[in-house]
């Protein structure tokens, strides 16, 4: 079960009624998170959320509001008893930007492996960027003021075990188990490998998160099916287009463009402008363009198995 958690829905700066932009995914008890704007621990905390866990931390780009609550999360790891490395994955300038934030914090008890993307360089965007087991993760490059990723993560499904295919190879019944996880061997002179036992691809499940850019052909094909799009709505008026262009930024209309362009099954708007004080306001008229819209808040929560996205 995938486990979506959005911790902060503010853009810009913090306001009482919207932590700032961080998501945390949850998966078999690995933690990826987001984005880490000013005070995502305490929201983890709110959620119950431990910090031992936390397997990799992405930032889309490097706006205050996006970066400025890593020291205290890392040190926050650090008191729960973490010593195994931490992963950090950004655009340009991600070492020079966490050597910066690290200051304060330089005793840490882990290492940081850090994963610097170029965003003019589409060679490191044409595979996955990151893995952990059943987990992958893709980024794109999208159009901000500086560097700025999109990513989407992929629960891979395990294909069903194929008896029938098996036998037809004459695969030895004592390497079924081992060739069913997914490891290649040879045995008796013969190579087996696990397309000999194993049936077709089977769909897992697809999140994509993105966050400050305009709208970005790369962007429809990172999000293209996925099971729930977290995409910004800095403003709800259309009338504020120009404002959108000129800080890019979105609309609530042209996220939805995405998401029905993309076939996307689900999805929430995020990273508000704190002059937006009321998004429900412009909610009806989004859902005409895709229905399935739903505005995101602090803590919002979603589940995802693979029964589910069927």
């Amino acid at each position: 079960m995938l486990d979506i958690c959005l911790l902060g829905c503010g853009g810009n700066y913090p306001t009482p009624q919207r932590n700032l932009t961080s998501l945390l995914v949850s998966y078999e008890g690995e933690k990826i998170l987001i984005d880490c704007g000013e005070g995502t621990q305490v929201s983890m905390k709110i959620l119950g959320s431990g910090f031992k866990e936390i397997s990799a931390i992405c930032f889309t780009h490097y706006h205050a509001d996006h970066v400025v609550g890593l020291p205290g999360l890392l040190l926050t790891i650090a008191n729960s008893g973490r010593t195994k490395p931490l992963t950090i994955i950004g655009p340009d300038n991600l070492c020079k930007v966490v050597k910066g934030l690290t200051v304060i914090c330089p005793h840490l008890p882990y290492n940081l492996n850090l994963i610097e993307l170029t965003c003019d360089n589409l060679e490191n965007f044409k595979y996955k960027i990151f893995q952990m087991e059943n987990i992958e993760m893709y980024a794109v490059p999208v159009e901000h003021s500086l560097p700025c990723l999109a990513y989407s993560i992929i629960i891979k499904r395990n294909r069903k075990f194929d008896r029938k295919k098996a036998v037809e190879h004459k695969v030895p019944m004592k390497l079924w188990n081992i060739l069913q996880k997914g490891e290649s061997l040879s045995y008796q002179g013969i190579k087996y490998t696990p397309d000999m036992v194993l049936g077709e691809e089977r769909k897992g499940i697809k999140l994509c998160y993105s966050t400050d850019t305009r709208p970005t052909y790369g962007l429809i094909d990172l999000s293209s099916n996925s099971d729930l799009f977290i995409c910004e709505g800095m403003y709800g008026d259309n009338e504020k287009l120009d404002n959108a262009i000129k800080n890019k930024h979105m609309l609530f209309s042209e996220a939805a463009k995405i998401a029905r362009e993309a076939k996307v099954k689900e999805l929430w708007l995020t990273h508000f402008s704190p002059s937006l004080s009321d998004p429900n306001c412009y909610l009806e008229e989004t859902k005409k363009i895709f229905n399935n819209t739903h505005l995101g808040c602090d803590r919002k929560f979603k589940s995802l198995n693979f029964s589910s996205i069927l």
